[in-house]
């Protein structure tokens, strides 16, 4: 039987600003299943990065059901959404946002002693191995180049074998051949370990390898046929 990894039910975001509420997100329904690849693009302020983080817990809905792995995300403490995320998912964000004093292999293996591995450093090595990085092992984030830098970043995020990767532009601050070696790389992961994959671009070409691509435009879905990207 198929397992729902997200389900999404007329899920709403608002948030406060200097201009007063604002609504980024209008009634959101989908459900994504088990090993499934989403693609979700849409122009810039069209709330797929806000979508993404709904689903990664990192924003709080604020109408509406989010699920995930059959729980309620909404319902959670931020100590519990933050348990919730190590166990289960690994994300890749467009800035890298490695720890700037840790070389690479300690970026990759602290999530991995925050979940109680005692084979933390081992696992990181071998996946800085995974995506070519053995070599760069002991190097800080200021050593590396932006493309290593998300390398490091996609090793981190796959390391602790997560059931959930979520990547939000991940290839945005990389040229186009660092770019395609990173989905390359992002993909193999999802591949090898049987992760569901949701996917924010804005490239149509690239949403194209997922295995669904829904289009969000101010805040709703809207249908594909409109996309431009």
């Amino acid at each position: 039987m198929t397992q729902t990894i997200f389900s999404l039910k007329d899920a709403a975001l608002s948030l406060d600003g200097n201009a007063g509420r604002v609504d980024i997100l209008h009634g959101i329904s989908l459900e994504v299943m088990k090993g499934e690849s989403l693609g979700l693009i849409g122009p810039s302020g069209s709330g797929k990065s806000s979508l993404l983080m709904l689903m990664g817990g990192l924003e709080r809905a604020t109408g509406g059901s989010v699920k995930a792995l059959g729980q309620e995300l909404t319902d959670m403490t931020e100590d519990q959404l933050a348990r919730f995320r190590r166990a289960h998912m690994g994300v890749v964000f467009q800035s890298f946002h490695l720890i700037p004093t840790m070389t690479a292999l300690e970026n990759v293996a602290t999530p991995l002693e925050l979940a109680g591995d005692k084979d933390a450093f081992a696992k990181a090595e071998a996946e800085l191995e995974v995506v070519g990085l053995a070599h760069r092992a002991d190097h800080y984030p200021s050593q590396m180049s932006g493309g290593e830098q998300q390398r490091v970043a996609l090793a981190r995020a796959s390391a602790p074998r997560p059931a959930i990767l979520l990547a939000d532009e991940p290839t945005g601050n990389l040229d186009g051949a660092n770019g395609a070696a990173i989905i390359d790389l992002l993909f193999g992961l999802r591949d090898r370990h049987g992760a569901t994959l949701v996917l924010v671009t804005h490239s149509q070409s690239l949403a194209a390898r997922c295995d669904r691509v829904i289009r969000l435009a101010d805040g709703r879905v809207a249908p594909l046929k409109q996309a431009a990207e």
